[in-house]
């Protein structure tokens, strides 16, 4: 069984591991298990993302974070993070600045077992010579016409923390409304937290395809309202003021 208290799951986390997030900007990131992180005091994580928000800038906020790696940071109709802002400009954490493409290349590279994928859209970006030079891509000639190519090395986050609908005990898990990258990043993780609004018996599963299987999961956590003050499709709507109030206090 997998379903153990939210104070075993955090053991999982060291300082300076680099972590991904279930969800985007204001929908469905794992708060409960951040605002743990934080009572517990990690530090020096690295962070990697598509297009993080209220989590990544709360985690800024408290000092949790010192590397980002993400395509668009953003709080959508409140603008650009304004902590996020701050720490780069203050060199606090580093930012290395993704593409939604690329990020998806090298996440999907992970969660199968590869070690890059080939993307073109980036070719002549100011971004090639950041990456090359961080290590996460590489211009190639294709082997098939010569053409340039763009490899994405594969991501591989040391954790995922994934906020979902239901989980069974053995760590079956069950997303409603939009998955966004969660099932690429369950896979491409070394380790896999799941953090659940309802736990329900192992029979639900039967006959029916989770989100994320068990195979990929270390351990479930009992969370209701694990997401909020973001939103959860179906079950809650993003509390625009407690956002506001929570990042900018």
């Amino acid at each position: 069984m997998k379903l153990v208290k939210m104070e075993e799951a955090l053991e999982l986390v060291e300082d300076g591991s680099t972590v991904t997030i279930s969800g985007i900007s204001f929908s469905r990131n794992p708060m409960a298990f951040i605002f743990a992180l934080e009572r517990r005091g990690v530090r020096d994580l690295g962070f990697v993302d598509r297009e993080p928000g209220v989590g990544l800038e709360y985690m800024i906020k408290k000092g949790m974070v010192k590397r980002v790696r993400a395509a668009m940071v953003s709080l959508e109709w409140f603008g650009i993070p304004m902590n996020f802002r701050r720490a780069i400009e203050r060199g606090e954490i580093t930012f290395l600045e993704d593409t939604c493409g690329a990020f998806m290349a090298g996440i999907r590279a992970g969660s199968i077992g590869v070690p890059f994928m080939p993307v073109r859209g980036v070719l002549g970006s100011d971004l090639i010579k950041l990456h090359e030079e961080s290590g996460s891509w590489k211009v190639i000639r294709d082997p098939f016409d010569g053409d340039e190519v763009v490899l994405v090395k594969a991501i591989v986050p040391d954790l995922a923390i994934i906020h979902c609908h239901r989980a069974d005990p053995l760590g079956n898990a069950e997303i409603e409304g939009p998955v966004y990258e969660d099932e690429f990043k369950a896979k491409a993780a070394k380790t896999v937290i799941v953090t659940a609004e309802e736990i329900v018996d192992e029979d639900y599963f039967k006959g029916k395809r989770p989100t994320i299987h068990s195979t990929y999961v270390k351990a479930v956590v009992h969370a209701p309202g694990g997401a909020k003050p973001t939103g959860m499709f179906r079950l809650y709507d993003v509390d625009y003021d407690a956002i506001w109030d929570l990042l900018s206090s």
